[in-house]
């Protein structure tokens, strides 16, 4: 058991290269960059982009 874990142990450096090639190869197979990819959520933006007006709030009026 022990010899089958340290077996299975591998560089840092060599994890990270792994990781950016499967990177490479998902967005090679996605096409262009603007389309939605089925593996990635896209990032959602906040629709509360007015502020509202406290100016009557404020100065007290009517």
């Amino acid at each position: 058991m022990p010899e089958n874990q340290e077996s299975r142990k591998i560089n840092l450096a060599d994890a990270i290269r792994q990781k950016l090639e499967q990177k490479k190869q998902q967005n090679s197979a996605a096409g262009k960059p603007g389309q939605f990819q089925p593996g990635q959520t896209p990032k959602l933006k906040s629709q509360n982009n007015k502020k509202p007006n406290n100016q009557r709030r404020r100065t007290g009026g009517s």
